[in-house]
């Protein structure tokens, strides 16, 4: 009745859901004011000022045809400024026809995945990663190659990400700032990851896109940068969404924006478009296009997250727990006390604590924490993490 490769792919489904609906259960046990709960990624800061007043404006409008099919596209007063944006911060250039309006995120990936794969063909991911990329890259017939990373600093191993590359490869994706770690990639290492990719397509005779996946890329703290991808790679693509730079994960707006050095660029803006419709998304949510139109230099309270990163970070620490300090995003990516990480984010559920595995994002022997919560929710549970080191000293 239900496809097998459906079936098997629940099995191996987010862990980030499982432990949501689990501290669901445990809050009607318990109350939810006793409940720590960072396993979803879910922006509690509501959208700044900009948004708001933009939301207005346009909900009150008189202007005609606000809610009728667009270009496939999107609007292009829209894509222009997106472009204009993303042109002043490369240097590349880039016009309203580089970019392509999307359903988030995740629909802006399917649609770049279903535009470039044919069948067996490779996308190499850095672990730790956003496990659902595997998912979206056999939605279309391609196969993903997971590349461990130096743990020491959660930066790609650069010999192992050599080695990957097969003529197969047709992708790499790359989320920066990282999801679950927070860290960001240096522009030192991301310049080598380029060296390699273009020896190998000489080599080949090919061409490999980067796909840099950059929901968090306004989340960032201490004066860290994020590099442009579109500087550095030839054949740069940017996925971006604003579920957290303006706190919308629920209305579902993104874009795809290319690099103007990609080859018959004309042609994949085709294709991306194209498969945009024929997906099923068809057009971005209208509305919120022209609301993130008119808010693109806004963005949420970065130094509220940078408050909750310092507390935890600070206490985890002291507790015993090993832990690179982020740089950006809204994650912890501690190493967990045993061997086993699936056993003891399960013993953290004796004290009421949702974590996340690193299992589920290729990454075993960590854990993740999610701190887009409110502040008296992490400060009222260090007492728990406090009996949860204790139980394994």
């Amino acid at each position: 009745m239900i496809s097998e490769k459906i079936i098997s792919n629940l099995s191996r489904s987010s862990w980030i859901r499982a432990m949501f609906e689990e501290g669901a259960k445990l809050a009607e046990k318990y109350g939810a004011d006793k409940v720590y709960d960072f396993s979803l990624g879910n922006p509690y800061a509501e959208p700044p000022e900009e948004v708001t007043e933009s939301l207005k404006k346009y909900v009150l409008t008189e202007e005609k045809g606000l809610h009728r099919y667009m270009n496939n596209a999107g609007f292009p007063e829209v894509r222009e400024k997106i472009a204009k944006s993303l042109q002043k911060r490369s240097g590349v250039e880039l016009t309203q026809q580089n970019v392509v309006m999307t359903v988030g995120a995740a629909g802006g990936l399917n649609v770049v995945l279903k535009a470039i794969l044919n069948p067996e063909e490779e996308v190499i991911a850095f672990a730790p990663y956003f496990v659902e990329y595997s998912f979206y890259a056999d939605n279309h017939g391609g196969k993903t190659v997971v590349v461990p990373p130096d743990v020491t600093t959660f930066e790609p191993d650069i010999k192992a990400f050599e080695a990957a590359i097969t003529p197969k490869t047709k992708a790499v994706i790359i989320n920066n700032p990282n999801n679950p770690t927070g860290v960001i990639y240096r522009e030192e290492k991301l310049k080598d990851i380029a060296q390699i990719i273009e020896r190998k397509e000489k080599e080949y005779n090919t061409t490999i896109f980067v796909i840099s996946d950059e929901p968090y890329g306004e989340i960032v703290y201490d004066d860290f940068n994020v590099p442009s991808i579109l500087a550095i790679f030839k054949n740069g693509i940017i996925i971006n969404s604003f579920s957290k730079s303006l706190g919308l994960a629920g209305e579902r707006i993104g874009y795809i924006a290319v690099s103007s050095k990609i080859e018959k660029v004309g042609l994949l803006i085709d294709a991306l478009t194209f498969c945009n419709r024929t997906l099923g998304f068809v057009n971005a949510p209208g509305l919120f296009q022209k609301v993130v139109g008119d808010a693109l230099e806004a963005k949420v309270d970065v130094e509220a997250y940078k408050k909750r990163r310092d507390f935890l970070y600070n206490h985890l620490t002291e507790l015993g727990f090993e832990c690179v300090k982020p740089q950006g995003a809204f994650y912890l990516f501690p190493k967990a006390l045993i061997e086993d990480d699936i056993e003891f984010v399960k013993r953290a559920l004796k004290y009421n604590l949702l974590l996340v595995p690193g299992t589920g994002f290729g990454c075993p022997g960590y854990f993740r924490i999610s701190y887009c919560v409110k502040f008296d929710m992490i400060e009222n549970s260090i007492g728990a993490f406090t009996k949860l080191a204790a139980e394994f000293k």
